[in-house]
């Protein structure tokens, strides 16, 4: 096995721990430490492995839940989306076949897997982490090496709990100064996505770095990280320290004792070396941030929610003006006028983006004492089973409700579009979620990234709003 010569990256250091074989040309054969499944892509992986004659080399190291495809309804059962209930069947059944730990609706440990995997502590600082799911990077908010695999992948890694990778660039994405007030970690990621693009990090891992960055909550820097493969990146992380440590410290599957003390000796050596080279290095200046929401039809079609719509004619290149009208027909906006100006339909707030605890006080910071706009459909969906009981401890769920808002059970909802909740044709919504492609939350939907914040400003104004005027 060839270990990277000092200086070293985070990304070195991890990668070569975890290097069974040295396969050539920067491949490699990992071990893959955690493996999560959920009820999309999960009982196909299971299925196959079935129909190969193989079974889970490592049960103990693979936990899955249904999130992507069940009902986000208040007293939801398997029949309430009978293609999510028929999945989620699959997955109880898989599971249970290969002793696979399965945390099930109304049990903690359910939820988005990339919320439900940090807060359980089965990501971990330094661990390898799969999941098929493109926003597995969000594990790296707590310093795990955590990506995104297809349904072979997945098959290969339930087999053997290896992979064959071949090694990402490095990329450093520093953010130094302090963000400004209102400006959350959302913003942050949106910022970033315009600075890069969403191709920039193609063939990278992005290590977040500076003072911004280590500034941020572990909540902000899962939702940091949870952007990365919005610019193409396979993984996202930020070196752990003392907020990283206190996060895990007493959750289901942290180390606990002397195994503990042990376990945080060898994270804090997890951090690049000072004078560790990276192949690309980029420089944000944190006050230069605003809320952000998006414009178009890619996450990196954003710009500040008090700005006004570009316009495509100030653009030379012509591929590139082209899709910028066809960006702007797709969602009703006509160049000049004010982001503010859009009438809002629709506002969600959930998704592995934005529905941890930190996401929904935000919201409902906006919404207490307020109503939402006539007309406008509004929900809230947590995260995970932990963070809906930790919100209605707190009395959010009730902030939600009085404001005119639809409080719901934790899942993916209308996000992904999977589980037969979407927002209507023709409808504009401003969503905490990480994609406004088209038809991402439903046929026609017109989609607007945003932070919690914005998101509830909007709710309750009407229009795309700046929580900071309310």
């Amino acid at each position: 096995m060839s270990v990277t010569p000092s200086p070293r990256t985070m990304l070195d250091k991890i990668w070569d721990a975890h290097v069974i074989r040295d396969l050539g040309n920067d491949w490699a054969l990992l071990h893959i430490d955690r493996h999560v499944l959920h009820d999309l892509s999960g009982p196909i992986a299971l299925d196959q492995l079935h129909s190969r004659d193989l079974t889970v080399r490592n049960p103990d190291l693979v936990f899955a839940t249904p999130d992507h495809a069940v009902s986000s309804r208040p007293g939801r059962s398997a029949t309430t989306y009978a293609p999510g209930g028929a999945l989620w069947a699959r997955l109880q059944a898989g599971t249970a076949r290969e002793r696979i730990r399965f945390y099930d609706v109304g049990q903690r440990g359910q939820g988005i897997v990339h919320v439900m995997a940090p807060e359980m502590a089965i990501a971990l600082p330094g661990t390898t982490l799969i999941c098929g799911d493109s926003h597995t990077c969000t594990n790296g908010g707590v310093g795990a090496l955590a990506f995104g695999v297809g349904q072979s992948e997945s098959m290969h890694a339930l087999a053997t709990q290896t992979l064959r990778m071949q090694r990402p660039k490095s990329m450093r994405v520093r953010i130094e100064g302090k963000l400004g007030r209102g400006v959350s970690a959302k913003d942050l990621a949106l910022h970033v996505l315009q600075v890069i693009g969403t191709g920039g990090g193609i063939q990278h891992a992005i290590e977040y770095a500076g003072e911004a960055v280590r500034a941020l909550d572990v909540e902000g820097r899962l939702t940091l990280c949870n952007l990365s493969v919005e610019m193409g990146a396979r993984s996202g992380f930020v070196a752990p320290d003392d907020k990283v440590f206190a996060y895990l410290e007493g959750r289901p599957f942290a180390p606990s004792g002397a195994a503990w003390q042990a376990a945080v000796e060898d994270w804090r050596a997890l951090a690049s070396d000072s004078d560790a080279v990276f192949d690309r290095d980029v420089l944000i200046e944190a006050a230069r941030v605003a809320p952000v929401v998006s414009w178009g039809i890619a996450p990196d079609e954003s710009m500040s929610v008090d700005d006004r719509v570009p316009d495509p004619n100030t653009v030379a290149d012509i591929t590139r003006r082209e899709h910028m009208r066809l960006a702007l027909d797709y969602m009703g906006l006509t160049p000049g006028d004010r982001i503010s100006d859009a009438k809002v339909d629709w506002v969600f707030i959930g998704s592995c983006s934005n529905a941890r605890l930190p996401d929904l006080r935000a919201a409902a910071d906006i919404a207490k004492g307020r109503k939402v706009a006539p007309g406008v459909s509004a929900w809230v969906v947590p995260g995970s089973w932990e963070v809906k009981r930790a919100a209605e401890a707190e009395g959010l769920d009730r902030i939600f409700v009085d404001a005119g808002f639809e409080w719901r059970e934790p899942g993916c909802s209308m996000c992904v579009a999977a589980n037969g909740e979407t927002v209507p044709p023709g409808a504009r919504c401003v969503s905490t979620s990480n994609r406004n492609f088209v038809g991402r939350q439903g046929p026609r939907a017109r989609t607007h990234l945003a932070s919690p914040a914005t998101a509830a400003a909007s709710a309750i104004s009407g229009r795309i709003a700046d929580a900071r005027s309310l």
